[in-house]
């Protein structure tokens, strides 16, 4: 492979731009409706009735005329006679006369006749008869056929992404399952033979593998479906395998967790160079600088650092993106807000940092409060933060109370 110095160092934009390009909305799947929050609709959805499907009561109370109520007030109430009573579910055949109420349940049809509802807390029942003490305006505590949707009309887009509302609306429409936009499959490998398994005792220069399992969290909660894949000692037959695995087992995406870096031992760029089409770069930022890109049996790979913070971090920035257009979301902009810094900031270098805060209320507005030690591999600083603080590449220094944008950790 070319030297280390062949290859451009990305800014983070530039990055996820390529990284973008490669990936691509996936298929439509039938799903019940609850399966399909958070996801993104591939159909539009037509109302298959009038809702609701005819007029109906808004209020327990009494169906009434309006001409009947109009000047109604306590001094002078409107004495109507009480024709029968109409519980939710249940239909009549009585027709409301003139002077004359029925007695009606919230969610039962307004009866024949009738065009207004009065609540009972308007009214005062006696011997048969019930009391209107207020003026009462046709239509009022009526809800009206098809007031909601209209029978054939389109009541959720193509491209809407689904929330408990769209669950409620699917559900009023008469749907049991709809066409979203499949989950990515993601195959997630750790690398390394300092790498053992999380229920191990590490001995001495071995590591747990944590990668697999944050990375795998961090899948999920974006939205795709991790397929741990375990750890690859570093030996290209073996690593050669596990990927060949994720390809089996139909994966849209792979993530791996160190061998990216300039070491010997480090096999990850060597074996998908060898294995597939790789394009190995530097990426103009802390943690997580380097960083390889490409695909695999055409599937697109992102090969991340394998300290564990600049591992989440990077996956953060570019696998979270990557996940959400794989799915057929439009936005992948992360969810920030401008925080004041409370400790001054300094660094030796020209790169983006992503310094790791916990955000608290400040005499200026929202504070950003650094979680201790910034290493990449202090997972504590993960742990303890609210958010990433966004240093840009030109400041050197920035003292206490700069704004900075700090991108949200959810």
């Amino acid at each position: 492979m070319p030297e280390r110095e062949t290859y451009p160092i990305l800014s983070v934009e530039e990055a996820l731009e390529r990284i973008l390009s490669f990936v691509h909305r996936l298929p439509a799947e039938s799903v019940p409706i609850l399966d399909a929050l958070d996801r993104v609709l591939a159909e539009d959805v037509l109302a298959d009735s009038d809702v609701p499907p005819l007029d109906n009561s808004a209020m327990d109370g009494f169906a009434v005329r309006a001409e009947d109520v109009s000047g109604a007030s306590r001094e002078q109430p409107a004495r109507l006679r009480v024709v029968g009573e109409l519980a939710a579910g249940q239909t009549t055949d009585q027709v409301v006369g003139a002077g004359e109420a029925l007695r009606i349940m919230t969610g039962a049809p307004v009866p024949q006749g009738a065009d207004t509802v009065v609540r009972f807390e308007d009214t005062r029942t006696d011997d048969g008869h019930v009391e209107i003490l207020v003026p009462v305006k046709q239509g009022r505590n009526v809800r009206y056929a098809g007031e909601d949707v209209r029978r054939g009309s389109v009541v959720l887009h193509a491209g809407s992404i689904v929330r408990p509302q769209e669950v409620g609306m699917l559900a009023n429409v008469g749907r049991t399952t709809v066409q979203v936009i499949r989950r990515p499959r993601v195959a997630i490998l750790a690398t390394g033979d300092e790498v053992v398994p999380i229920d191990a005792q590490p001995g001495a220069g071995k590591i747990r593998n944590i990668n697999s399992y944050s990375n795998a969290a961090q899948v999920r909660r974006h939205g795709g479906v991790p397929l741990l894949l375990g750890i690859a000692r570093d030996q290209s037959a073996e690593l050669g395998g596990k990927i060949r695995e994720g390809l089996d087992a139909g994966a849209d995406l792979f993530v791996t967790s160190g061998g990216v870096s300039a070491g010997d031992f480090d096999l990850v760029k060597k074996v998908l160079a060898a294995e597939g089409q790789i394009d190995f770069w530097w990426v103009n930022m802390k943690p997580g600088r380097p960083m390889a890109f490409g695909t695999i049996g055409g599937i697109p790979l992102l090969a991340l650092p394998g300290n564990p913070v600049a591992a989440m971090i990077s996956l953060e920035l570019f696998g979270r993106p990557a996940i959400r257009k794989m799915m057929g979301y439009t936005d992948w902009e992360w969810p920030a807000v401008t925080a004041r810094l409370r400790d001054a900031v300094a660094r030796k270098d020209n790169r983006r940092h992503y310094l790791r805060v916990r955000l608290q209320p400040g005499a200026d507005g929202v504070e950003a409060v650094l979680t201790g030690d910034q290493g990449s591999g202090i997972l504590t600083s993960m742990v303890q933060a609210d958010g990433l603080a966004v240093i840009p590449e030109d400041c050197d220094h920035l003292p206490a109370g700069s704004p900075v944008k700090v991108l949200l950790l959810q």
